[in-house]
């Protein structure tokens, strides 16, 4: 047994040993704090070899070793001393090589291309959670650009769509004026029936503009209050049933329960609206357009507007509400009543307005025509 003086002396002079390298390691730490891993993995592996040595060498001297017994003290920590460093080095290499690899995959992130993180398995824990996590940050940055070009191909079309139904009524507008100015108007009043009803247009699609800007901004405001879905779909039908029968096209209720939906009464009026507008425009003539309501086992309110328009093309389906997008060739909406179709807003807007609702908004093909659903959550009071 080691007596209690010398076992506490030989602490001592371990620990001191100790202390004094790991100050002069972590100076060198901090004057090398900006340069290679691999230096400072070295760095931190000398430490702690010279630490040991250090203190076998205080012992040994503070013991009174014969030089025999010294002198293997030295060639032991020596031998562990080199190992050590050769096996920090390649620790260090490895190290250096991933955090390099990392680097480069962090570099591709401003690229088009996904990065793929397959090959960073090999490493380390830590390195590895990076780099997926470099591989997910890339792929959500795809899908961002991907949306940000839906986004901007969207914009250019509006713009493209509202720039030719401006520039029709306009010139119209113009043209009536200017002969009415030079006397050459045979039927004064019929131009100024005319110009009102392309004022009232131009008034309708500025006012869509205004909604749409209101709800991409986030600012559309609804009074809520309890709305009769029954009178919704009754109102709306009235209102468009000589819109429809000017392409002879019916108009088919299939009433549900007369429920209860907690909204705004003039934006649930407009989506009801949008929706037969749309499904009037492209239903061919002498059919009929449906419009019904029913509620599920989750306290759900769907409404649904079903025509005989022949459908959209499935490739077509996820861009039927984006702003300024139009049906192909095989579904262009008609003019109703002598006026244009439209910007495509009307779609737009009624997905923006039930959204504000915390409703849902879908469209799928069925039989030989398109089906639209609407589902809203149901009022806690809804009457039967």
């Amino acid at each position: 047994m080691i007596a209690a003086n010398d076992l506490a002396s030989i602490v001592a002079i371990a620990l001191g040993c100790a202390v004094a390298v790991g100050i002069l390691g972590l100076i060198a730490l901090l004057a090398l704090r900006r340069r290679t891993l691999l230096l400072q993995v070295c760095v931190i592996v000398l430490t702690a070899v010279a630490s040991t040595v250090a203190g076998f060498i205080a012992v040994a001297n503070a013991m009174y070793l014969s030089a025999h017994d010294l002198t293997v003290v030295f060639y032991v920590a020596g031998a562990s001393g080199l190992i050590t460093m050769a096996l920090a080095i390649a620790l260090g290499a490895w190290l250096t090589s991933s955090a390099r690899r990392l680097v480069g995959l962090a570099r591709t992130l401003s690229e088009t291309t996904t990065l793929d993180s397959t090959d960073a398995h090999g490493w380390a824990s830590e390195f590895t959670a990076v780099a997926d996590q470099l591989a997910d940050t890339s792929r959500r940055l795809a899908r961002s650009r991907a949306e940000v070009a839906a986004i901007d191909e969207s914009r250019r079309e509006l713009i493209a769509w509202i720039s030719h139904d401006l520039r029709t009524p306009l010139a119209g507008l113009r043209a009536m004026a200017e002969a009415l100015e030079d006397g050459l108007a045979a039927d004064p009043l019929r131009f100024h029936r005319q110009m009102r009803s392309q004022v009232d247009h131009l008034s309708t699609m500025v006012d869509d503009l205004f909604e749409l800007s209101k709800i991409q901004s986030g600012t559309l405001r609804l009074a809520l209050e309890p709305v009769r879905v029954y009178d919704l779909v009754s109102d709306a039908v009235a209102e468009l049933t000589p819109l429809a029968a000017s392409r002879s096209i019916t108009l088919v209720e299939r009433p549900g329960p007369d429920v209860l939906v907690l909204g705004d009464d003039r934006g649930l009026a407009r989506v009801i609206g949008n929706l037969l507008v749309n499904a009037i425009q492209h239903a061919p003539e002498g059919s009929s357009v449906t419009i019904g309501t029913e509620t599920d086992d989750v306290h759900t309110v769907v409404l649904s507007i079903a025509d005989r328009g022949g459908g959209i093309p499935e490739e077509d389906l996820a861009r039927v509400f984006e702003a300024g997008w139009r049906a192909s060739a095989s579904r262009t909406p008609v003019p109703l009543w002598g006026t244009s179709p439209g910007a495509g807003l009307g779609l737009a807007i009624a997905q923006g307005i039930v959204e504000a609702h915390r409703g849902e908004i879908s469209v799928r093909n069925e039989d030989d025509g398109c089906r639209f659903e609407v589902s809203l959550p149901q009022h806690a009071s809804a009457g039967h």
